[in-house]
């Protein structure tokens, strides 16, 4: 009787399916993703941009007079991407504005600093810090408005193919609400 027990349940488990390594139906396994470092986040942007821009003529002061200007940004990837420089040069009624912008990576947070040069005055920026998420860049830091210092956002949005929005904005009220001041739409240039 167990001989007989013995081999019907030998027979029952032969007899069972067995899972395939190669059954067309399941899904492949999943890799977990390489973590996003972000060092290579504006590889997007080396090249040559036509800009058109405009800037609030008086920022946080209630009046909404906008000046604009069209021409160039250059970006330029330096340090094996570890870093990029930017060659602002656009000309408009109220004169040119030239200035440079210095990107640095840094891999111990994964964030990027932006450091702005207007070459008019010759002075750099306090740096804004921040990243890419879902596409789209957002940096936080502190500049100076009519003597006081005030919270400065700077956004980086795709604006559809070939272009991206620039959008500089400072808050009177410490980040709660926020006064766009400075509008830049890049195109970038046909080879």
């Amino acid at each position: 009787m167990k001989s007989l027990c013995l081999a019907m349940l030998m027979s029952a488990v032969v007899a069972a399916p067995q899972p395939s390594a190669a059954r067309s139906d399941s899904p492949p396994p999943q890799t977990p993703a390489a973590p996003h470092h972000g060092q290579r986040d504006f590889d997007w942007e080396i090249g040559t941009w036509d800009t058109r821009l405009k800037r609030l003529r008086e920022p946080l002061s209630g009046k909404t007079e906008w000046l604009e200007y069209a021409g160039t940004s250059v970006v330029k990837q330096v340090m094996d991407g570890r870093a990029n420089l930017v060659e602002l040069d656009v000309r408009g009624s109220a004169g040119r504005i030239t200035g440079v912008s210095l990107r640095l990576y840094q891999p111990a947070s994964g964030q990027w600093t932006l450091h702005f040069a207007n070459l008019a005055n010759g002075l750099m920026t306090e740096p804004m810090h921040g990243s890419f998420k879902d596409g789209q860049g957002s940096f936080y830091g502190q500049d100076t408005v009519h003597g006081r210092v005030v919270p400065v956002r700077f956004l980086m949005v795709p604006a559809g193919a070939g272009q991206w929005r620039f959008e500089q904005a400072y808050s009177a009220d410490g980040g709660q609400h926020w006064e766009t001041n400075w509008i830049a739409i890049d195109t970038r240039r046909k080879q």
